[in-house]
């Protein structure tokens, strides 16, 4: 097993994936298989890397890093939960409702989540539509 940071030239996203061989990895670039998950873009390339030395003193780190790892899981599924139980999932509209929300002040409504580019939130943010990014870990992550 071999793990590539990769990052998405569309979104700037960039995120690790594993790969059975070097030669997996290149099939499946070469067959356009490989997708970002934050915009589906398939310009997706890997990022510059260093080598990861294992010694004595790297093993120990490992299981701290696996239990703030795990802790940082933990709460954002906590945070993803209080979001689905309270806010409106709007997918990829997310950018058409917040400035609905937003310029029809008669409009009551919850809170929304949802999907937007880096360029319809520069444009939030300008308008002054205040926006969060919050990290968010699929359901079928282990």
């Amino acid at each position: 097993m071999i793990k590539y940071k990769l990052i998405c030239k569309n979104c700037d996203l960039k995120f690790d994936s594993w790969f059975a061989s070097s030669n997996d990895y290149e099939k499946l670039k070469g067959k356009k298989l490989l997708t970002c998950h934050n915009c589906n873009s398939k310009k997706v390339e890997k990022a510059i890397m260093s080598p990861q030395l294992i010694n004595v003193e790297f093993k120990g780190h490992n299981k701290i890093n696996k239990d703030k790892y795990l802790k940082v899981k933990t709460t954002l599924k906590h945070y993803q939960k209080f979001i689905k139980d309270n806010f409106k999932y709007v997918g990829d509209n997310f950018a058409y409702e917040a400035r609905s929300i937003h310029y029809k002040s008669k409009k009551k409504s919850k809170g929304i989540y949802g999907h937007a580019s880096k360029q319809d939130l520069k444009e939030l943010k300008d308008e002054g539509i205040d926006t969060q990014i919050i990290p968010w870990i699929e359901d079928k992550d282990n």
